[in-house]
């Protein structure tokens, strides 16, 4: 199919300017995969940005103290996870997600800013929030790799905001106030998470 545009003529200096980017690394050119590059506050992780519609950008622990973290099992696996935090519509995010195979660990909300996981504003603020792949009903999910970084995860987090690795301040979503959520239900060893966390 013809169009209208003018004819570009190829001169020497083109063909060297075009050389000179077919050598360059894709991660260095413009575009979607430059987003990929943003550092993550925990340097074990890796990005994957929730919509920007999904938390409110702020400027933690200067705006709001930081004094818990908040456990969550996700009810979906993770990419699917990772999709709805896309999503828009769905209204909610958190600041990480673990992978049930391996541990992977996802930032999706930089932790200054407030995910919407808890189901309550108060806590939103005040919390860092972390989701685990899985069902509460099927503990399979529950793996040691999951345990092991989350606790890995949680410690880090804990150290850096001077939060004490206890129960009362590394709780489950269940014990938000006004929830209706129960994960990560009662197939999650606590006794065995918090030993990690504290051992991390």
């Amino acid at each position: 199919m013809e169009t209208n545009r003018p004819r570009t003529h190829l001169t020497r200096r083109g063909i060297l300017k075009g050389a000179a980017l077919a050598a360059l690394p894709y991660a260095l050119l413009p575009g979607p995969q430059a987003a990929a590059q943003t550092a993550v506050d925990y340097p074990a992780g890796e990005w994957q940005p929730a919509n920007s519609g999904n938390y409110t950008a702020s400027s933690r622990p200067t705006a709001y103290t930081i004094d818990r973290v908040i456990i969550h099992v996700t009810q979906e696996t993770y990419t699917d996870t990772l999709g709805i935090f896309r999503n828009p519509e769905k209204q909610v995010s958190a600041h990480y997600l673990v992978r049930s195979a391996d541990g992977h660990v996802a930032q999706c909300v930089r932790e200054a800013d407030v995910a919407w996981h808890a189901g309550n504003w108060s806590y939103n603020t005040r919390s860092i929030g972390i989701e685990h792949e899985g069902w509460v009903d099927e503990p399979a999910y529950f793996t040691d790799a999951l345990y092991e970084q989350s606790a890995r995860l949680t410690a880090a987090v804990c150290d850096k905001y001077g939060i004490p690795k206890d129960r009362e301040h590394v709780i489950g979503h269940f014990e938000v106030p006004g929830t209706d959520h129960t994960d990560p239900g009662v197939h999650w060893d606590w006794i065995r998470y918090l030993r990690l966390v504290n051992f991390s």
